[in-house]
């Protein structure tokens, strides 16, 4: 009975299977290619027409990795018109979880035959000890182009905030601080348009920060969000002086609720809630007096001191469409962000050097930017440019 059992060769099957994906792999894309050139020509191959926007010139190969392994891909030539694909940009944001992983092995000190293992798993083919370094500074490269591009076009909405992570120096595990800011543009989509390593969230990292945004071309900025940082405060009205700045109202609280018993946690929040439930920004001033003077006597002098001297830096969001308040008065959008960068570098512990911390950090973003994350749209910008026109108007007619 035994004699009838059929042994099969299991690498056999693995290596025939995996051939065969990646056959079907490679006619796929080039098939997508051709009709892609179809389209582009306005014609296909060989087809007379007086619609043609160009002509064939043969094809040029060119290898394209993919998850089933490496592909030749017959990329087509035309004559009267450049042949963009969008075929494999599709599969370059692949390219971006990749370097993060290359750099993030590298600063763990992942084995170099692990490495190997671990590229077979990403790529579908082992990379050579010899080509890792190479990798990395080319995913280096990729990254810092990706975060100096230039900026063009409004960016009303800014969101700035520091992350602190652990870095060697000296023999010695230090903060390092990676600068991060997120803007809502015209169109009302997102964008993370800035990272940078500041060794201290102090006045001269942040006004490098916002010069080096402004001469890449960040302009028409009415608010910027982000947490009390008397630094970020003090160089925003130097490099963006007509800029109007919001303290974090979630941040405002936590501020309070640190002076605070527990038992009285419930009445305190819902008292600061209050001020920011108000229509006007004068009503939330009027209101916020009342907040500091019952905490007066609930015996809580510090927490009314903090209401006090730091209720109207978290006003500024009133003087913009009541459709934009929810989430323009905290810095909620970038937090989330912050906490993906930490979960993901906590793995790493203390970085060799700052440039390494900015790098994953980078790497991080980069990935987020190529998600769906940034292609929804965050706020209706026509709110606030039709409040301003109403603003302009108004003033005309005062002259």
């Amino acid at each position: 009975m035994s004699g009838n059992i059929i042994q099969l060769n299991k690498d056999l099957i693995k290596n025939n299977l995996k051939d065969l994906v990646r056959n079907s792999v490679e006619e796929t894309l080039n098939a997508l290619l051709d009709h892609e050139a179809d389209e582009l020509v306005n014609a296909e191959k060989y087809e007379r027409s007086g619609d043609r926007k160009g002509y064939r010139s043969g094809h040029y190969d060119r290898n394209f990795t993919t998850t089933s392994g490496d592909v030749t891909l017959h990329v087509p030539k035309l004559k009267g018109i450049s042949f963009e694909t969008a075929i494999i940009e599709r599969y370059r944001r692949r390219e971006c979880s990749v370097e993060e992983a290359l750099i993030e092995m590298y600063l763990a000190g992942v084995s170099v035959r692990r490495v190997e293992d671990i590229t077979e798993a990403l790529w579908g083919s082992k990379v050579s000890p010899g080509t890792i370094s190479n990798l990395n500074k080319k995913a280096y490269e990729h990254i810092e182009e990706w975060r100096t591009r230039p900026l063009s076009g409004d960016y009303p909405y800014v969101y700035v905030d520091g992350v602190f992570l652990k870095r060697s120096w000296g023999g010695e595990i230090q903060n390092v601080s990676i600068l991060v800011a997120i803007e809502v543009d015209k169109d009302g989509y997102r964008e993370i348009i800035g990272a940078a390593e500041g060794m201290k969230e102090d006045k001269e990292s942040w006004k490098n920060f916002f010069i080096d945004l402004k001469k890449r071309g960040l302009t028409g900025v009415r608010l910027v969000i982000g947490d009390k940082c008397l630094g970020m405060l003090e160089s925003l009205s130097e490099v963006y002086p007509d800029a109007k700045s919001q303290r974090c109202t979630v941040h405002f609280y936590r501020n309070v609720f640190s002076a605070t018993p527990r038992k009285l946690m419930r009445e305190v929040s819902m008292m600061l809630k209050a001020i920011h439930a108000q229509e006007s920004r004068e009503a939330a001033i009027q209101k916020a007096k009342a907040v500091a003077q019952r905490l007066k006597e609930l015996k809580l002098s510090r927490a009314s001191k903090i209401v006090e001297d730091g209720v109207e830096e978290t006003l500024a969001y009133m003087y913009f469409p009541s459709q934009h308040r929810l989430r323009i008065r905290t810095n909620n959008t970038i937090e989330r962000v912050n906490r993906e960068i930490k979960r993901r570098t906590k793995a790493i512990g203390a970085f060799p050097d700052g440039q390494s911390a900015l790098m994953l950090v980078c790497a991080r973003l980069r990935h987020v930017a190529g998600t769906t994350w940034g292609t929804k749209r965050y706020l209706n910008m026509h709110h606030l440019f039709d409040q301003e026109l109403q603003s302009e108007t108004d003033r005309e007619a005062a002259v």
